[in-house]
């Protein structure tokens, strides 16, 4: 294998330095590695009357955060098949770079994290990716489907640094690489056609006998391909909230509500760690306020439907859209927005942006008129909001609970303040319970699972409402009878107020299915204390759990405590190794091969 010459940094690249490790592959990586070798020893032993098989395989790889990657991965993988080809169907963090050289044909679909970041199970293929000790790829040949979001900064990024660090490492683009904005779906799929046929047409013919050295040995086998799910985010289920309740106690900061959503006749089948899509409606309050800041009329039609339907049903219209604060700065350059916008500095505009909704800024430019058509141009599409689902269907199989913080806020901007929401908490809180239907849908989350071996002992580490899918996976333990121990680390503000299912974790606890239970409510005495802080306190015991074979879960706020809850445990198995950092990054690097270390954070 050549070395890479120097190459310049990606732009938003990571700094970190790929670890050094003894083995190319992992266990799971060898043992497929040895079945590919079977297979294609056992393709140069067929005689001149062996069937034909596939004479190309694409390797499909994904990097997904919530699901949708894989799911269009394995539509992709799908696709192939459909057209004579082979398709071998794996997460990015599962291949190394020196595996892609002999790869032939690598297909990448991932999403993009964050502010720009790589996926949990893409960060270690990106490290060694991205390292200048990376070797040259001239033999590979390569696409990418890159999903995101718009609204943010680092919009496809992952995808983005994937496609040009595989062109700076010599390989050759098959077809451009496509960005998908939230709406993915159409454009994915014409992606998704679009590559199956350039490589059906390059394909080899494949003819009984054909020479070893133009025949590929055949994938390893393929998962049966399941059908497309019948309710998605363009025919949600219509269902119906049938519990709404508050779990946090007064005096509490936040408001932390329990909600149950009925199944019906849906056939919807979840598993605990997945999450769930719900269909929000805008406030008609807002709506008003937003028609009256216009001068707009609710009943001009407006695409087909009133523009008040398109308003509450259709369109985002809290978050503002960059086409809509470039439209305002252009007709109003003396606004505060204007000059926000002219310095092009992204802290500078979150902090500007930081408690405003669009009709705040409609109302800081009150010239700023805009018609119906124009509003179609302007406004982003309403997205499903997507939560971790509370309950396991071993216990409850006919609802889906979640546990979800109503978001509220008084701004004033220099007005008389007012009251802004969360569209979709605020839309269960207090206004799905008259709806005619709430409208839901399924996003399944294969890597985020209680572990298939019920001896295997199990760490969770959600505070707040991260706690939603460690509730069900108590209860999926409890109901399996799995006998591996459980500890879950959970926090909030004040334990009188915020310690939200404290009755369910005191049952669980003298069932003996709960074994360790730490608590941390940062604001209870002078000194902040969080569930990294507890971690730190426990390292012992919890290293020694992770020696166990314990699964370790994450699951809540992505901004500080993800990454504050990662620090702590690099720490905690720092300090119990005595090897140094860039040991117990190599450590916690295996467990996420491992698929012993996963993180369902927002």
């Amino acid at each position: 294998m050549t070395t890479a010459p120097a190459l310049p940094p990606l732009p938003g690249a990571p700094t970190r330095r790929a670890p050094d490790r003894g083995a190319p592959f992992s266990r799971d990586q060898q043992a497929w590695l040895a079945g590919f070798l079977a297979g294609l020893q056992a393709v140069r032993a067929q005689d001149e009357n062996a069937a034909p098989v596939a004479t190309l395989t694409a390797t499909v790889l994904f990097g997904t955060q919530t699901g949708n990657s894989e799911e269009l991965a394995e539509r992709l993988a799908g696709a192939l098949r459909d057209a004579g080809l082979g398709a071998a169907l794996a997460p990015l963090d599962d291949v190394t770079p020196e595996s892609l050289a002999a790869a032939g044909h690598v297909l990448v679909v991932t999403s993009t994290y964050g502010e720009g970041e790589m996926p949990d199970n893409a960060e270690l293929f990106w490290e060694a990716l991205s390292a200048e000790t990376a070797g040259r790829l001239e033999e590979l040949r390569y696409a990418v489907l890159a999903l995101g979001d718009s609204g943010y900064e680092g919009f496809c990024q992952a995808g983005r640094l994937i496609d040009t660090r595989l062109e700076q490492l010599g390989a050759t683009r098959i077809i451009p690489r496509v960005d998908c904005d939230v709406e993915f779906d159409e454009p994915a799929s014409a992606w998704i056609t679009d590559i199956a046929e350039h490589l059906a047409a390059e394909a080899p013919a494949a003819l009984p006998g054909a020479s070893p050295a133009t025949v590929v040995a055949p994938a390893p086998p393929a998962k049966p391909r399941a059908a497309r799910p019948k309710w998605n985010r363009k025919s949600p289920y219509p269902s119906r909230l049938v519990a709404n309740r508050v779990l946090s106690g007064s005096g509490s900061a936040k408001e932390i509500r329990h909600f149950e959503l009925d199944l019906g006749d849906s056939g919807i089948r979840y598993a605990a760690g997945d999450a769930l899509n719900v269909v929000p409606r805008n406030a008609p309050a807002l709506v008003d306020d937003l028609l009256e800041a216009l001068g707009l009329d609710g009943d001009t039609p407006s695409d087909g439907a009133p523009l008040r339907e398109r308003l509450e049903t259709h369109w985002e219209i809290s978050t503002p859209s960059k086409d809509l604060m470039q439209a305002i700065a252009e007709r109003d350059p003396g606004s505060d927005l204007a000059a926000v916008l002219a310095r092009g500095e992204r802290e500078t505009l979150d902090a500007y942006l930081w408690g405003r909704d669009a009709l705040d800024l409609l109302r800081a430019s009150p010239g700023c008129g805009f018609t119906a058509d124009e509003l179609t141009g302007l406004l982003r599409p309403l997205q499903p909001r997507a939560y971790s689902i509370s309950s396991s269907p071993l216990a409850s199989p006919d609802r889906i609970h979640l546990t979800v913080a109503a978001v509220r806020h008084d701004e004033g901007h220099g007005e008389a303040p007012r009251e802004h929401g969360g569209v979709c908490s605020t839309f269960l809180a207090d206004r799905a319970d008259d709806a005619p239907h709430v409208g839901i849908f399924l996003q399944p989350n294969a890597a985020f699972r209680v572990p298939a071996d019920g001896d295997r002992p199990v760490i969770m580490v959600g505070p707040g409402t991260g706690i939603a899918p460690f509730r069900a996976f108590l209860h999926e333990r409890a109901e399996s009878g799995a006998t591996g121990r459980n500890w879950l680390f959970f926090g909030d503000q004040h334990r009188a107020s915020d310690f939200i299912y404290e009755d369910e974790l005191d049952a669980f606890t003298k069932r003996g299915v709960l074994h360790r239970l730490d608590l941390a409510f940062s604001r209870d005495q002078a000194e902040k204390v969080y569930v990294q802080t507890r971690m730190l306190a426990q390292g012992a015991q919890l290293y020694a759990w992770l020696q166990d074979g314990a699964h370790f879960y994450v699951c809540g706020d992505a901004t500080r405590m993800a990454k504050d809850v990662d620090a702590a445990l690099r720490r905690v198995v720092e300090q119990a190794r005595g090897q140094g950092p860039e040991d117990a990054d190599e450590y916690v690097a295996q467990l996420k091969r491992d698929k012993r270390y996963v993180r369902d954070v927002y």
